[in-house]
């Protein structure tokens, strides 16, 4: 007979044995999932930057890959054709480089109308040419019924660098501006609305939209003194702020009152019980510059479209490296963290 005392309890799996939906979230368990198993694996951290330097002597060249699988394929705002090039022309703008050349591939699953196909790949050339970029290459496969949800996309882009910018997550100094160059929460806000038929649609739109220009304009003015950038799309400005304080080793000090929040992403929010710091954007970034050009990149900010409500939000310190702090309404301080788990899936 066996031992009773011996006898013990299995231990049950960790939850994170199997991939969640949060591994996709742009937050904590989807820097885990790449620290962890696809940096360790490839032997390297993948988790500092959105697009990577390729020295090819004569230039530098900037490469940058994303797959898309928002759910539904068109919303206010825009559509899944649309921000396939949005993302990946930003991923490369946040190193600084000018898109040059896109490749674009679809995995389509059986029964997909061909109208749609069609209607998507309309939007892709028209985003692309609106962008100044050229999609060269591609390619397309077919899957069964039920293997996939209708249509996803993958861009890889090509970018070059120009001489004088150099924009890097982990280049971020005490005493940067923490510049913002719009209102927070519209993409995410408005694919949940589209999704679940909420009604916020008619005054809530997708921001998605290309910002390289918009780089080229702050780095005319502000060089090498603008320090990092990134487009805070999964996980929000939170997410993005956190990451380049940790790439960074340096703290972030915030002001919510300097934070744009849209009335109706605010409303939308509270309703929801969200965090709008936590809503994913397509089209705002996010800058650490140095603080004796910030006024004038703000100010090439605010000269442009895509950039006239741009704000000072912060500034980056040399205390509590790695945290991100606020300074709320009512006047408290709090810890800002990065999305935990997933928020809104399938939102780009």
């Amino acid at each position: 007979m066996t031992d009773p005392t011996m006898a013990s309890c299995p231990v049950p799996a960790a939850e994170t044995e199997r991939i969640l939906l949060g591994h996709g979230s742009g937050g904590r368990l989807m820097a885990e999932l790449l620290h962890d198993v696809v940096g360790a694996e490839l032997g390297g951290d993948v988790t500092a930057e959105d697009a990577a330097i390729v020295d090819l002597g004569s230039a530098e060249a900037v490469v940058s890959t994303d797959s898309f699988v928002v759910t539904p394929r068109f919303f206010p705002g825009g559509d899944i054709g649309s921000l396939a090039v949005h993302g990946t022309v930003n991923d490369l703008a946040m190193r600084g480089a000018r898109p040059v050349a896109l490749s674009l591939a679809y995995i389509v699953e059986e029964g997909l109308p061909l109208a749609e196909l069609r209607a998507v790949t309309a939007s892709v050339a028209r985003a692309a040419a609106a962008a100044g970029v050229r999609v060269v290459t591609g390619d397309t496969k077919v899957v069964g019924r039920g293997a996939a949800d209708g249509l996803y996309v993958t861009t890889t882009g090509l970018g070059l660098r120009p001489p004088g910018a150099a924009p890097s997550a982990v280049r971020g100094r005490p005493g940067d501006a923490v510049l913002l160059s719009g209102p927070i929460g519209l993409h995410g806000t408005a694919i949940l609305s589209a999704r679940e038929r909420l009604g916020f649609e008619a005054e809530i739109a997708s921001d998605s939209r290309p910002l390289h220009a918009l780089v080229a304009a702050m780095i005319e003015v502000g060089g090498e003194r603008v320090h990092a950038l990134r487009d805070p799309t999964r996980g929000g400005l939170a997410s993005a702020l956190n990451e380049l304080a940790e790439s960074s080793a340096v703290g972030m000090e915030l002001d919510e009152e300097s934070i744009p929040v849209p009335p109706p992403v605010a409303t939308a929010c509270a309703l929801l019980g969200l965090d709008p710091v936590h809503v994913a954007n397509e089209g705002c970034l996010v800058a650490l510059v140095a603080p004796e050009a910030a006024d004038a990149v703000l100010a090439a900010m605010r000269a442009r479209p895509d950039g006239a409500g741009a704000v000072r939000i912060g500034q980056a310190t040399a205390g509590h490296p790695g945290r991100v702090q606020m300074r709320t309404l009512l006047g408290s301080a709090r810890v800002v963290d990065m999305l935990v788990g997933e928020q809104l899936p399938r939102i780009c």
